[in-house]
């Protein structure tokens, strides 16, 4: 397998004289069998670096090395100029090698950043090492500590969306998909968040799933939970129909009940990497327990103090925790759901609960104290409470004729300049704790055009949806935020 290293024209006319090959050490090359490796072609091909992107040139001086592997399966295939013509090199859209070869690609760097051999200080090489090392990643942790995403601002691009709005037919619900309704402006789409003092990489989904590998990512919360989840399965897939993911729910028990409309979740997992993506219904976070498990009628105890049980039940298998709660704490939301307050397994007799945002107060700081009591006992997982998602009612609410009919992107500006969060009860319930504030509440609220508005698939009068977002969209960019800080 290592012999083309050497013997390869193309490569003898490229290396410096007094560049060596280093050989892998049999730990390494250990580590290639469950990785799905083919074959390793055109390793220590020189880089030069230009505008922060990698390309292949010949060699004048700039001679960082790098190595290509090719991952059976995922392949990107964006090949940089002057590289050999082989279509089954894989690299990132970022130039250099992908973040799975970077699992066992070492640098050894001065603080100049050349690569040296041990046993020279002038001999650039690098070692393989089974340690991961990932220099676009490293660049991310140590940005500027002033870095905040949610503070920056919206500016143009033109090669959004991430995926077609025509297309993911395979996970977007289509009462999302605004352009298979009669909308006709797409606007919105041609957007993108830049935070300031921060980098955020581009999103590449091949590269995403490998750092995915064998990994869990569990969305818990309401519909606009929901609408997160089936962005970042549209945002994975390219908005492609794929044919290697499998539907897990069944280890997860959520299988759509008799009569129901739908499943309480969905959970569905890339083979290839074994990525596993999840979605469960929890509006409240609260623990909800029919009081008459045989009555379908029955009022149903809502347990502030307690998290769902699903979440009881599987938080060790998550390996990243999105939460979310805001828009079903009102008294329509309680009555149209039997919802009757429980606190310390009995019915609520804290009259300050009778004010429904102080009940939601008091069952998100319990909720965080429980998670984040829980982490030192789940060690590899990262839990985010996601801000709430703002909604853009004019002249009346939903069922009172507002409505929410600007298609012109940013009319109330395109910058967020504030430190603190619009959504003040989680950015107060996470401080302190090891669960990380996912703040998409001041961003979203300057994207009033964004959203479903009146739109449907039939061309018939509706009601006003100015809470849910168009897809692709808004929740696309929750999802960019949400990959930059895991």
């Amino acid at each position: 397998m290592l012999s083309p290293w050497k013997n390869n024209p193309f490569l003898t006319t490229l290396l410096l004289a007094q560049q060596r090959f280093r050989q892998p050490s049999s730990e390494w090359l250990g580590s290639l069998a469950g990785m799905n490796i083919k074959t390793v072609n055109y390793c220590w091909l020189p880089f030069e670096k230009k505008n922060g992107t990698s390309r292949v040139v010949k060699l004048a001086g700039k001679d960082h090395l790098f190595c290509w592997v090719l991952f059976d399966g995922y392949m990107d295939h964006d090949l940089p100029v002057d590289a050999p013509n082989n279509s089954s090199i894989s690299r990132s859209r970022g130039g250099h090698t992908e973040e799975a070869n970077k699992s066992f690609l070492k640098k050894e760097a001065t603080g100049t950043g050349e690569h040296h051999n041990s046993s020279s200080s002038t001999d650039p090489v690098t070692t393989f090492s089974s340690e991961d090392n990932d220099s676009d990643e490293e660049e991310l942790s140590l940005q500027n500590a002033d870095c905040n995403f949610a503070k920056g601002r919206w500016v143009a691009d033109s090669k959004r969306p991430l995926y077609s709005g025509f297309g993911c037919k395979q996970w977007l619900s289509v009462m999302w998909a605004c352009r298979l309704t009669q909308r006709t402006d797409f606007s919105f789409e041609g957007y993108r968040w830049q935070p300031k003092n921060c980098k955020m990489k581009k999103f590449n989904r091949f590269s995403f799933l490998r750092r995915m590998r064998n990994k869990t990512i569990a969305f818990v919360g309401d519909s606009l939970g929901r609408q997160q989840f089936q962005s970042m399965m549209c945002m994975v897939s390219g908005g492609e129909h794929i044919i290697y993911v499998e539907d897990a729910a069944r280890e997860y028990g959520l299988v759509k009940p008799r009569g129901a409309k739908r499943p309480d979740g969905w959970v569905y997992r890339f083979t290839k990497t074994n990525t596993t993506i999840l979605y469960y219904w929890s509006a409240s976070l609260s623990d909800l327990v029919p009081i008459n498990s045989t009555d379908k009628a029955s009022d149903v105890a809502m347990h502030l103090d307690r998290p769902p049980a699903f979440l009881r039940r599987y938080l060790h298998r998550f390996d990243v925790l999105v939460l979310n709660t805001g828009h079903h704490w009102n008294r329509g939301k309680f009555e149209g759901n039997r919802w009757v307050m429980h606190v310390n397994g009995k019915p609520n007799e804290n009259k300050e609960f009778e004010d429904i945002r102080n009940a939601k107060n008091f069952t998100v700081h319990t909720f965080v104290r429980w998670l984040d009591s829980q982490l030192t006992s789940h060690p590899r997982l990262k839990a985010f409470f996601r801000t709430i998602s703002p909604r853009h009612y004019r002249n009346g609410d939903w069922n009172t004729g507002g409505t929410c009919n600007n298609t012109i992107p940013l009319t109330n500006g395109s910058e967020v300049l504030q430190d603190g969060s619009n959504d003040k009860v989680v950015e107060s319930a996470v401080r302190g704790t090891k669960v990380k504030l996912l703040d998409i509440t001041a961003i979203s609220e300057l994207r009033d055009e964004a959203h479903m508005s009146g739109y449907s698939i039939r061309p018939t009068q509706s009601v006003n949806d100015c809470l849910h977002w168009c897809l692709p969209g808004i929740p696309d960019t929750w999802n960019e935020i949400l990959i930059a800080q895991i």
